[in-house]
């Protein structure tokens, strides 16, 4: 395959952790190696240092009041950057968001006469209610974004189930079905990974162990799984809850679990960067419980699962996509009695779980590096047809 060299545009990456950052960050690792030079452009984040093994390009950014740690990219006033773009020969540019880094994306991609993919990642109609609760300046914001997926030569998707939140956004253009993965090689045997976690968390074998990773902020659904907790603990003593990761909301669900009487059976960790560590984390959980109805693709779902730990979602959530109920997952509705219910069942027959937790493992699970092989080909062929 020839060289192709490759910009990702993203406006959140490292140490802001979440599944696009995961998704960019692993593009850049494998398209480096199968179609060569790549580089990542994404705003600055201050006291962090670029450790990747591929070139980041930052750009001028200020800090937003209503999502921290996430920041506003404000590439149009950074000078340098538009000096180092101008020398960078890029064959293609991929935009992993519609915001300011997308439309930096857009016009490099117009300057240089190359091609731009766009993936639609979020659920951005309701970051933006959170963020600015006044409908006329949301719809506004959202009629650009649909205007950003029709400018660009090519939209993707994670799954199928998301381009119909596209299309209920008002875009009714093409779209291609590119998947994520996962940078977890699932283990035939878990054994030294659960111990390891175990170890880790202080959770020996006597505790039944449910966990959460991911952004801790209300959009998913946080609230509703912290309430859902006293009941799963009521049936199941030795229960225990983790939650990984850092978000606006973390000390709201903190301070919640204090209310409800059960903070001292519910651990909250920070991120964790060395994936390693997660795995076994991962490992050591029994059940995997995600209740966001916001989420797109769940990465974190098929990362569960390829360390044999099914999960608990929504029925009908784009997340729950991929699941079949007692197969490969369990699936509930979206009542506070009936998830709790659906985590006691499962954690409650060991036997069932185990076969549960090997479906998982066996049709939830893509390396990326499978992944990037199948966009490497895609990018070869929209370069072909751009040529003629």
């Amino acid at each position: 395959m020839d060289t192709i060299v490759t910009g990702l545009f993203n406006d959140g990456y490292v140490p802001i952790m979440d599944g696009v950052t995961v998704t960019v960050r692993n593009y850049a690792l494998w398209l480096r190696k199968k179609l060569g030079p790549t580089y990542v452009i994404t705003p600055f984040v201050p006291n962090y240092k670029d450790t990747d093994p591929f070139p980041v390009i930052r750009f001028l950014s200020i800090p937003t009041i209503v999502r921290p740690p996430y920041r506003i990219g404000l590439p149009d006033l950074d000078i340098r950057l538009q000096f180092i773009l101008k020398n960078r020969d890029f064959d293609i540019v991929h935009a992993h968001s519609p915001f300011a880094a997308g439309n930096l994306a857009l016009r490099v991609a117009r300057e240089k006469h190359i091609p731009v993919i766009a993936t639609f990642h979020s659920k951005y109609r309701d970051d933006l209610m959170r963020a600015i609760a006044f409908k006329p300046i949301v719809d506004e914001q959202m009629k650009r974004i649909v205007d950003f997926f029709y400018s660009v030569d090519h939209v993707w998707v994670p799954q199928e189930s998301v381009a119909l939140t596209l299309r209920e956004y008002g875009y009714k253009g093409p779209y291609d079905v590119v998947e994520n993965g996962i940078d977890f090689e699932p283990p035939a045997d878990i054994t030294q990974c659960w111990a390891r976690g175990a170890e880790y968390l202080k959770l020996p074998e006597e505790y039944s162990v449910g966990l959460y990773v991911g952004q801790h902020i209300l959009e998913k659904n946080l609230e509703f799984l912290v309430r859902s907790l006293p009941a799963v603990m009521d049936a199941l003593p030795n229960f225990r809850m983790v939650f990984v990761g850092k978000g606006y909301a973390k000390e709201t669900l903190v301070d919640l679990a204090r209310q409800l009487g059960i903070s001292d059976r519910v651990i909250f960790h920070d991120v964790i960067y060395d994936r390693e560590l997660l795995k076994d984390i991962y490992a050591r959980a029994d059940i995997f419980l995600f209740p966001s109805l916001y989420d797109t693709s769940g990465l974190v779902v098929r990362e569960a699962a390829a360390m044999k730990t099914p999960s608990v979602l929504i029925r009908g959530s784009d997340a729950a996509e991929f699941i079949r109920d007692q197969e490969n997952g369990f699936l509930c509705s979206e009542d506070k009695v009936d998830f709790a219910q659906t985590v006691v069942r499962a954690l409650s027959d060991k036997d069932s779980l185990k076969k549960v937790a090997d479906q998982a493992q066996k049709t939830l699970c893509r390396t990326w590096e499978n992944i990037a092989e199948e966009v490497a080909q895609r990018y070869s062929s929209i370069l072909e047809r751009w040529a003629r």
